[in-house]
């Protein structure tokens, strides 16, 4: 086994190590940049819908074990990788002892990393590669679940002469000690079950989600307060801890795929240790320096409303009979939302009890429901456009059944007395943190000193920018309001640098979140990186399958080559396609052979399974 090898100072002449104390703030707007996008970029990385992670943690938590009786605590941790076999038997699992601290080491802060590994295919042992890592984004994705979920597919993208690596980064799921806020799901529920709703929604909610953000900030500082661990959890550390596993893996050169926030953990690790990077794809980019509050522009919203016109534009095409909320032009389409929105917050929408099919009690849909709909559906459209204007067409005729049935089941769920919490020193299987993701993010960025005033203000500058979802990821920005608890470590750039191998940016044309001009920004910071645009809509690549993208991808990890800059990739299918079908004739096309169309069904699945609803389509 390779021992840890020293600790290497990060390149970078800006890494800057901070007191525990508030910093002073720097220009307002920066600050709102920062803190915003890290905010929304949790609703989209792993999953966008914030409640039904919460609901799923707690509905999970009380069963850490899989369906072998394999539990993490079988697991001693070490301060080496020690490999042992996992979840019956198909992966690999590692529990590793690393410092809190990287900034000076000691034995008294340790965090324990959750890593697990999928194994390369034996019959390609004299062509392997080496280890891809991954992260699914977030921050607060759960890197073991989304193992689970579809690291095989990764793996079929890549090649199987690669095993594949990830981990549940510090403060998360099986990673110790965990972030958690209330100690008690009890009280998180209670707590969610308090939301405010979207600003904007009726007179006097900017006031109460304020101070509603204020005191989350005091009661997670106060819950983490002995950890040290919201010292130690901004991407840096993060970074470091990647760099380590490489390095006990016998390795010094990372190969990398991230995700939405991915990109930010891939883009710091390239800026800290560019040396390092033997191949990188950056897939639904955040901007580095808009992340860490470096820059004034806003350009996290920039599609988004592009992505709601691509609905308006396909629905449209499609006609009558493929979208049900069709009309007779895009423009017409439009409006028949913004009525509809209109009417549904001047009275909102009743689902009536119904013991034998629920809910078990009535059920209202909102304004602020039909808002976060809306918006969370731009994540991804090709799945989600059909239903998407079912549901309209529904609450338009004064039903809110269908909306019920998809969005809002889980949360009558009343029953949460019998939930067993798991103390944040146990190990937890979830898929997500809700609750990782300020912490991160608050972090990273520059202190947040808004005031309410100031909140008035960034709430109008967020519907001039986006009229379909500004009001909803405004209410973000509140994350890190009062917030005091300051990192020890971190970086401030510069970014960019001469890495080992270009890197390879990955951006649809459109995305909600993560738009393209952020991968432009970022490829000109890395000289010699190029962008791959796939002509779809939505968050990642993930949002719509395209086989020329799995092999563009495959091609630059298996030899290095990268496309021509600016290359575009087709989608397999578009909006209101009959998937299924246009995705088996795709399947059986005479151009459809041996790798291709393993690159197809392997991209068709990543597509499925990191986006199926289950149940992750809820809104509170």
């Amino acid at each position: 086994m390779s021992k840890s090898l020293r600790v290497p100072r990060p390149t970078g002449l800006g890494s800057q190590h901070e007191s525990r104390t508030p910093g002073a703030s720097r220009n307002g707007a920066i600050i709102l940049v920062s803190i915003i996008l890290a905010s929304v970029l949790y609703y989209s990385a792993y999953r966008p819908w914030t409640s039904s992670i919460r609901r799923l943690d707690e509905q999970q938590e009380h069963s850490n074990h899989d369906d072998s009786g394999w539990d993490w605590g079988d697991i001693a941790p070490s301060r080496e990788l020690q490999w042992q076999p996992c979840f019956d038997s198909a992966y690999e699992c590692a529990r590793l002892d690393l410092p809190m601290d990287w900034v000076d080491p000691s034995d008294d802060l340790r965090v324990i990393l959750a890593v697990i590994r999928l194994r390369a295919d034996p019959e390609a042992h004299e062509d392997y590669l080496g280890p891809v890592f991954f992260n699914p984004g977030g921050p607060g994705g759960s890197g073991v679940w989304s193992m689970r979920d579809h690291g095989h597919l990764i793996q079929s993208i890549v090649g199987r002469n690669h095993d594949i690596i990830t981990f549940d980064p510090r403060g998360v799921g099986a990673s110790l000690p965990r972030i958690d806020c209330w100690q008690q799901s009890q009280k998180r529920h209670l707590w969610d079950l308090q939301d405010v709703g979207v600003p904007g929604a009726h007179s006097g909610i900017i006031s109460d989600a304020y101070v509603r953000a204020m005191a989350l900030s005091s009661v997670c500082e106060a819950s983490m307060g002995d950890s040290h661990l919201l010292e130690h959890i901004g991407t840096p550390s993060h970074a470091r801890d990647m760099l380590e596993i490489m390095y006990q893996m016998g390795h010094d050169r990372l190969r990398y795929w991230g995700f939405s926030y991915g990109t930010v953990l891939g883009g710091y690790f390239a800026s800290m240790f560019p040396d390092k990077v033997e191949r990188l794809v950056s897939d639904g980019n955040v901007d580095y320096r808009e992340w860490a509050g470096l820059d004034q522009h806003m350009n996290f919203l920039r599609d988004t409303d592009k992505v709601i016109e691509a609905f308006y534009h396909y629905c449209h095409k499609a006609g009558p009979q493929a979208c049900a909320f069709y009309a007779e032009s895009p423009s017409a389409i439009s409006h028949r939302l913004a009525t509809l929105l209109q009417d549904v917050k001047e009275r909102p929408l009743l689902v009536e009890a119904d013991l034998e099919n629920g809910p078990d009690m009535p059920q209202l849909v909102t304004w602020s429901h039909l808002k976060r709909f809306v918006s969370r559906t731009m994540y991804q459209p090709l799945l989600m456009f059909p239903v998407f204007a079912k549901i309209l067409v529904d609450l338009e005729r004064k039903d809110g059944r269908s909306f019920y049935d998809l969005l809002l089941a889980e949360n009558s769920d009343t029953s949460f007395c019998s939930i067993e919490a798991i103390p944040p020193t146990l190990p937890r299987h979830e898929e997500g943190n809700s609750e990782a993701y300020p912490a991160i993010a608050c972090a990273d960025g520059v202190p947040n000193n808004d005031t309410l005033e100031d909140f008035v203000e960034i709430l109008e500058r967020y519907r001039g920018i986006s009229t379909v979802s500004g009001e909803v990821n405004a209410a973000m920005r509140l994350a890190c309001v009062g917030r005091t608890v300051r990192p020890k470590w971190r970086f401030e750039g510069p970014f960019g640098g001469e890495t080992r191998h270009p890197i390879l940016y990955v951006a649809n044309v459109a995305d909600n979140i993560t738009p393209l001009i952020s991968a432009r920004n970022n490829s000109e910071l890395f000289p010699g990186s190029v962008i791959l645009t796939q002509n779809s809509y939505g968050h990642t690549t993930l949002s719509a399958p395209s086989t020329c993208t799995a092999a563009h991808i495959r091609a630059y990890f298996q030899n290095g080559s990268l496309p021509a800059d600016e290359t575009l990739c087709e989608p397999d299918f578009y909006p209101f396609d009959d998937v299924p079908l246009a995705y088996e004739g795709q399947q059986h096309s005479t151009a459809c052979k041996g790798d291709l169309c393993e690159l197809s069904t392997a991209s068709f699945g990543l597509y499925r399974s990191n986006w199926l609803p289950k149940s992750s389509l809820s809104i509170r």
